[in-house]
């Protein structure tokens, strides 16, 4: 079996100003093809490691091979890695063809190859009848297009986006993410994205590598970080989620027997391979979606609580309910239809969940 080719390796990268470590040691490979995020909230490292990779910053410690070659000190033109920024950065005077022209101009590459390569570029994000135009007449859509086609025209190894999509409207954000990601298949082209929106990431990701405070919380597929979270950090962070209070009562082949509100939850995932023993400390993590609701009295192994709040957010209802000694809302979400049944606020209501759905995390 072929081993799979790493186009970006990093290995013990970090960098400071001044007492302010920005990123700490940190170790990445990345393969050819691949897809990976940089996700985490501002501050986290995200943007720093990504201007390490670019050769924007120089790293205090450490080392980066891009397809094999040492870079770590290379300057940004030797790195044969194209950006793609949030403000497009594109030439007001210069028509759309010659923007995505630059590039191989710059290379000196011959002009019947650099026609023939903008063509294919143009075509390749579906604005084949745009060449002519200039920035100025475009959408903010069609000005990212451009960009990311000026980007790939030259062929570079890694594309390296940092929030490309911010300044856009949702409709128009969602539509982006989709073009993107197809643009990606097509090329095979690595590409390393940075961005602070969690559902963006989830949808364009092969991996996501959530950071904070300088450091890697988690590196992992989507369904990784979403369904295993290591740390109350990561499930607290990417996408809703309860997390109850409640301390271990057994461990057995079964799972783990969690004590909360006076009743023992079976819970048979637990996120970091930590060994709980009975009387630890932990939260147990369940999606709202993954958490049913019922008029019935709650039967053994069940939660109660008082409803607080109905809120319609279009597609989907939330319930907020409130359990004994629970200090935060319990939250559980169904999709929105007039045949759901109808609940009222100050209503007692039974809590359940199936034990798959249920994530221990140590504290």
């Amino acid at each position: 079996m072929s081993k799979t080719k790493t186009s970006l390796k990093i290995s013990g990268l970090s960098k400071r100003y001044g007492d302010f470590v920005a990123l700490a040691p940190t170790n990445i490979d990345v393969a050819q093809g691949e897809f990976l995020t940089l996700l985490g909230p501002s501050g986290s490292g995200k943007t720093t490691l990504l201007s390490l990779i670019a050769g924007l910053a120089q790293p205090d410690e450490g080392q980066m091979l891009i397809d094999g070659a040492d870079a770590t000190r290379s300057a940004p033109y030797e790195r044969d890695i194209g950006m793609v920024f949030q403000n497009y950065a594109l030439f007001p005077h210069m028509t759309v063809e010659d923007n995505i022209a630059f590039p191989l101009r710059m290379r000196r590459q011959e002009q019947a190859s650099i026609g023939r390569r903008v063509a294919q570029a143009l075509e390749m994000i579906r604005l084949p009848h745009v060449a002519k135009r200039y920035p100025r007449e475009l959408s903010g859509g069609q000005q990212q297009r451009i960009a990311l086609a000026r980007c790939m025209v030259y062929r570079p190894s890694i594309i390296l986006m940092d929030e490309p999509l911010g300044a856009l409207d949702k409709k128009l954000r969602d539509q982006m993410q989709l073009e993107i990601k197809r643009i990606h298949r097509e090329l095979g082209t690595t590409i390393v994205y940075v961005t602070h929106d969690q559902e963006e990431a989830m949808t364009m990701s092969d991996r996501i590598c959530l950071m904070n405070g300088g450091r890697i919380e988690q590196l992992g597929t989507p369904a990784d970080l979403y369904f295993r979270p290591r740390t109350l950090f990561v499930a607290d962070f990417l996408g809703e989620s309860n997390l109850l209070p409640g301390t271990i009562a057994q461990v057995d082949a079964d799972g783990v027997q969690v004590a909360l509100n006076g009743s023992e939850i079976t819970a048979r995932g637990v996120s970091n391979g930590a060994a709980l023993a009975r009387g630890h400390a932990v939260r147990v993590m369940v999606r709202p979606q993954n958490l049913n609701v019922s008029s019935a009295a709650p039967a053994p192994g069940q939660l109660s609580g008082q409803l607080m709040d109905i809120m319609i957010t279009g597609s989907l209802t939330k319930l907020y309910l409130q359990a004994p000694q629970q200090a935060q809302p319990i939250v559980a979400a169904f999709p929105t239809c007039q045949s759901a049944e109808r609940y009222e606020a100050g209503q007692t209501l039974s809590l359940h969940w199936h034990a798959n759905d249920a994530v221990v995390i140590a504290e």
